[in-house]
């Protein structure tokens, strides 16, 4: 790939961003990565650098915030010629309690970060995706979404979050109807417990060497980013070696 091509990865300086970023720069993307410690994303510049990425920009920003959106995607705009040709959106929050009891502020800020800031992040980035879909005709441009087993399959505790990535689901699926004529696909990818650090606190029960690796989510993910244009790939749902399929 040439510097033609590029990239915004949201919650891209750890666990699964962080690899989906490495293999994009891999394939030579140039790159805008999101999170919310400036020094956490600059120490990781050379790093995606020497994988290949061409050019590597850094917002520092909240993804609560309902202005961060725009932002992003006038910084993308401004560094990589107006254009984007993958939109990964991987930033969210973790969030565990029964129905009976679940605070009304967490309910908030979990659909605040896990749904509401990819939709406006769509909405803002399209421009950007549709230039980037007529410079690359035969693959088009990819909306790669991190969602959740939880959206798929119920699991008791945790209604909220997996709500919220069950809205996710929904976007992905109108969004193909509405866009994939255009030559813009999205695709959804729904693990269970992947090792990273907002699973942790399930490390009482769920040793971390039985969860997903990073890296597989984003071998995923760079797979999606080389097909054509022609085909939509509906939800993928990634379950845990030795368990049912049917939770996290």
């Amino acid at each position: 790939m040439t510097d033609q091509t590029s990239a915004l990865v949201t919650g891209a300086s750890r666990g699964i961003g962080l690899s989906i970023a490495k293999a994009l720069a891999a394939q030579g993307m140039a790159l805008t990565i999101t999170a919310r410690g400036r020094e956490a994303l600059d120490a990781l510049v050379p790093e995606l650098t020497d994988l290949g990425s061409p050019r590597v920009t850094t917002v520092a920003c909240d993804m609560a915030d309902p202005a961060t959106p725009s932002k992003i995607a006038e910084t993308h705009s401004r560094h990589h010629n107006g254009a984007l040709t993958v939109l990964v959106l991987n930033a969210g929050v973790g969030t565990a309690g029964r129905i009976d009891n679940f605070p009304a502020n967490r309910l908030d800020k979990t659909f605040a970060v896990n749904f509401r800031s990819p939709f406006l992040t769509v909405q803002a980035a399209l421009p950007l995706l549709r230039s980037g879909a007529v410079r690359r005709p035969a693959q088009g441009a990819k909306i790669i979404v991190v969602s959740s087993i939880t959206g798929v399959f119920a699991e008791a505790g945790l209604a909220v979050y997996g709500a919220s990535k069950a809205a996710l689901l929904s976007i992905v699926d109108t969004f193909n109807a509405e866009e994939s004529t255009n030559g813009i696909t999205a695709t959804a990818i729904a693990p269970a417990y992947v090792d990273t650090d907002m699973s942790a606190w399930t490390h009482g029960t769920i040793a971390p060497e039985t969860m997903i690796p990073t890296d597989d989510i984003a071998q995923l993910a760079a797979a999606f980013v080389n097909m054509s244009a022609r085909s939509v790939v509906g939800p993928v749902v990634i379950s845990r070696a030795g368990t049912s399929g049917y939770h996290a």
